[in-house]
């Protein structure tokens, strides 16, 4: 009896010990079959045209799911409209963490909104993953440890801007228009800072704006009475596209700063009538799909063979759909070092660990590098004019100042 009893536990032992070792190290959210992810986005209110952003990514992890996805396991992605209202994200996200049990939150976009889970997703430790906002302070590992942003940060982005202006239009008259909230102030202290002691001097009026406003046609009109030749626009893109129109409608003719997130030919520009913003400059960090110096270019063929292919609907003329498309390969590369270990811990490890990432729709010489100490992923950006149909880039690859 011993003898067979032995014989059994062996058995049993020479049994399990393989499954025990294929098996991975789980937290919430995620299985041998599974990983599920949680994301907001604004699908309707006042910033629904970044609604895109989530579609696109949610079809590129359909794509992925089909090819057998990562580590064998595939995507759940729970994606759910907070309409840009941070008292519905806050919702949004306990429903996620709390009652969906997502391994991590990605990509939830929007300044105001992730300001509202910010300290919440800190306290539960669950990863505030690669946020669709380039607000600095998610680039804050000793306090923040949880959140991480992807995006150039808006700081970075005023800073090259005002180094432009200094260089190129150094007796200008600045204008700034932008959204009351840290999404706005954070493109307006880069600017500031980036113009130095010349900030006084050089910025003659400011206005902001309440994403609650249904236009902001009297605080264009008060910025051109201001005398200004130089206005700095940083708004989302239906305010981007109303501040477009009514520049043109008043015929003033300044020299036009639009901020980055609202540069989308097909979401803002060709909506606020193409013709009235020829001339406007913007940053990049990604290919503009307008651009036709890109149509042959191995990675936008890529791109617009999947769109093609996978994301039927979407449109190709936006870069949110870039967007999307780039940031989603950016978390599946973080996936994929993650092994068969999914921990929430892990997954920040390893999001912190991105080393000379180069994916196809990054501009040549855009590399995506992180550290331990280091949630910037994207520091650089290259400048661009809009010809009335696409973005011409113009100047060397810019690197960041904040972060780097």
């Amino acid at each position: 009896m011993n003898r067979r009893l032995a014989l059994a536990v062996l058995t049993i032992a020479g049994l399990s010990l393989p499954a025990a070792a294929m098996a991975g190290t789980y937290d919430t959210g995620a299985t041998d079959t599974e990983i599920k992810i949680g994301n907001t986005n604004p699908y309707s209110g006042p910033a629904s045209a970044y609604g895109q952003i989530g579609k696109t990514i949610s079809a590129y992890f359909d794509t992925v799911n089909a090819a057998g996805g990562i580590n064998g396991r595939k995507i759940n992605f729970v994606s759910l409209d907070d309409g840009y209202s941070p008292p519905k994200t806050k919702e949004q996200f306990r429903k996620l963490v709390e009652s969906d049990q997502v391994l991590f939150v990605f990509q939830s976009l929007g300044t105001p909104t992730n300001s509202a889970v910010h300290a919440y997703m800190n306290r539960e430790k669950v990863p505030q993953l690669f946020v669709a906002t380039g607000a600095t302070k998610w680039g804050d590992p000793d306090n923040f440890p949880w959140t991480m942003g992807w995006q150039p940060n808006y700081q970075t982005e005023g800073r090259i801007y005002a180094n432009y202006i200094k260089q190129n239009l150094p007796n200008a008259k600045i204008a700034i228009l932008y959204q009351n909230d840290d999404y706005g102030k954070d493109y307006v202290q880069g600017m500031k800072d980036g113009l130095g002691s010349m900030a006084g001097k050089m910025i003659v009026a400011e206005e902001s704006y309440e994403t609650t406003e249904p236009t902001i046609a009297s605080q264009i009109i008060k910025l051109k009475a201001s005398g200004a030749d130089v206005l700095f626009n940083v708004t989302t893109p239906k305010f981007a596209a109303q501040a477009i129109r009514k520049v043109a409608e008043l015929e003033w003719k300044p020299t036009h700063f639009l901020n980055n997130v609202s540069n989308s030919v097909g979401s803002v520009m060709n909506p606020a009538g193409a013709e009235n913003g020829i001339g406007i400059i913007s940053s990049f960090y990604t290919k503009d799909p307008t651009d036709p110096q890109w149509q042959t270019d191995a990675g936008y063929k890529a791109w617009s063979d999947w769109m093609d292919k996978h994301h039927p609907d979407g449109d190709k003329k936006s870069s949110f759909t870039v967007y999307g498309y780039t940031v989603a390969q950016t978390l599946v590369q973080a996936l994929k070092q993650c092994g068969d270990e999914l921990t929430r811990a892990n997954v920040m490890k390893q999001a912190a660990s991105l080393k000379d990432l180069e994916l196809g729709m990054l501009l040549p010489g855009i590399k995506i590098n992180t550290g331990p100490k280091d949630f910037f992923p994207i520091e650089q950006m290259q400048l661009g004019k809009f010809n009335g149909t696409s973005w011409e880039l113009f100047g060397p690859v810019i690197n960041g100042e904040v972060g780097s």
